[in-house]
């Protein structure tokens, strides 16, 4: 079986992610590209921050947002490792995001393709292009390993 390589975005989101596993967090990352440059990167560090808002998509976004001087981020891609939850869904739809690329689908927490589907309400203020499962093998091993550590 051939296997693709996987996308240079999602790769650096993985690195965030084993970056976060490190560090005691969730392993989850996330990168945001414009016009095909990164702009930002993060991990879960809502343990290291003290702040339950500290997912890696958040951070990420505001970052993005600092660097590029406004809060509309429509000319951007993020590309993250897990599927994302109700929170980041909504940051990711407040921020006007172009396209949200994920790994691994996340069926207890998830909020895109499981759970409210964000994107599909009628009350959602805007709506991704939404692409999944590049690299959903390594980071669902990251998570799987991460928790079965913690048992």
């Amino acid at each position: 079986m051939t296997r693709w390589p996987l996308p240079e975005f999602m790769a650096l989101a993985l690195d965030e992610a084993r970056a976060a596993a490190v560090s005691g967090e969730v392993p989850v990352g996330a990168v945001i590209v414009c016009n095909g440059e990164v702009i930002a990167t993060a991990h879960n560090s809502p343990r290291l921050l003290k702040d339950p808002s500290a997912h890696a998509e958040m951070l990420a976004i505001r970052r993005a947002a600092a660097v590029l001087g406004r809060e509309r981020l429509e000319d951007c891609e993020l590309w993250v490792t897990l599927e994302p939850c109700a929170m980041c869904a909504g940051a990711i739809g407040h921020a006007r995001i172009a396209r949200v690329y994920y790994a691994a689908s996340d069926p207890k927490g998830g909020a895109v393709e499981h759970g409210p589907r964000l994107f599909d309400q009628p009350q959602c203020l805007h709506r991704p292009e939404v692409y999944s499962g590049m690299g959903e093998g390594e980071a669902g091993d990251l998570l799987r390993g991460f928790f079965r550590e913690r048992r």
